[in-house]
């Protein structure tokens, strides 16, 4: 897909993500890629910021030898989360009208 992701709506698709379960970064790229071209390098400044807010927690835990870290979405991130997704509902419900007919309010 050729359409550019603004950093607001990666915000919510991390938020979606890690709403499911607590996973660890290279796992949410993973997921992300599944439906939009992500780096990790692109991932990690979103999951500090969204961090630094207070939308997401972490801890770790041992993997393998090593500690991994793991995201925890917050109170405050689901609301957060909601708005993206209501935002979104509304955004997609214009774009739809205006690609497949209907009036535009």
């Amino acid at each position: 897909m050729s359409y550019p992701i603004a950093s607001s709506l990666l915000d919510g698709i991390v938020l979606a993500v890690v709403e499911r379960e607590s996973t660890y970064g290279y796992r949410i790229t993973q997921d992300v890629q599944q439906v939009i071209e992500i780096s990790e390098s692109t991932l990690y400044p979103v999951l500090r910021r969204l961090l630094k807010e207070g939308y997401l927690t972490t801890y770790d835990e041992a993997f393998a030898g090593r500690n991994r870290r793991y995201y925890r979405i917050t109170e405050h991130g689901r609301t957060r989360l909601l708005q993206h997704r209501t935002d979104w509902q509304a955004y997609r419900d214009g774009i739809d009208k205006i690609f497949f007919g209907g009036q535009v309010s």
